[in-house]
């Protein structure tokens, strides 16, 4: 069994009755994100955010430097080389988060898993592959790790989650096109997908984070 994930809480109002569990990038950590929180505008929403930190580890495309990574990626071509049995071990991290969360209170339909970049991998990998439903997915600057593999959406129980892809159309690491292939792969098998474009590189920006609060909201509220 792999090993617990540390993890940052932070709480919108007391008794939260919804979850966000946001997983960073690579080399980064829980605290990317965190500060996101307030601009969110969840008013009286009484939310909890799990960030969590990945596990550190060697990864390749690094010179086999160690770093907070869900996985290794082995190629940086446009379709990736990367270490599913890692993206597998990460999966049973994250669900051991779910189960806590279920265990404190909150239903898994009431739980968002969002990740950018290497945690978006992550969050996609976990909707399309957990026996849990969720309240939506949060996929922002990522990709399928394995795009081959995409089940069709009555055959899993997020069919009907709502998945919120987000891209940087200036994407120097994670190219436009993987985000737009994994709208057009997940809206095929029947998912319930909304994409949005951004000016901007690997990252985040103002219109984003209205967009991603509006959309919270539309579920937490």
């Amino acid at each position: 069994m792999a090993a617990p994930l540390e993890a940052i809480y932070v709480e919108t109002n007391a008794n939260p009755t919804y979850a966000v569990i946001w997983l960073h990038g690579l080399g980064a950590d829980g605290n990317d994100f965190k500060g996101v929180v307030p601009s969110l505008g969840l008013g009286n929403s009484a939310v909890r955010f799990v960030f969590p930190h990945a596990p550190i580890r060697p990864v390749t495309i690094n010179g086999g430097m160690p770093m907070r990574a869900w996985y290794d990626i082995l190629e940086m071509d446009l379709d990736r080389k990367v270490d599913m049995s890692n993206i597998d071990e990460s999966c049973e991290q994250i669900s051991a988060l779910v189960e806590e969360q279920i265990a404190q209170g909150i239903a898994a339909e009431n739980i968002v898993i969002a990740g950018f970049s290497q945690g978006g991998v992550i969050a996609y990998q976990m909707a399309l592959t957990s026996k849990y439903r969720f309240a939506g997915v949060m996929a922002l600057s990522t990709y399928l790790a394995d795009f081959e593999s995409v089940p069709d959406a009555n055959s899993v129980p997020n069919e009907e989650t709502p998945f919120l892809i987000h891209h940087g159309s200036y994407d120097p690491v994670v190219e436009p096109t993987l985000g737009a292939r994994a709208k057009a792969i997940l809206t095929d098998k029947g998912f319930d997908t909304t994409y949005q474009s951004y000016p901007m590189p690997h990252s985040v920006c103002p219109a984003q984070i209205e967009d991603i609060a509006s959309w919270l909201k539309g579920i937490v509220s």
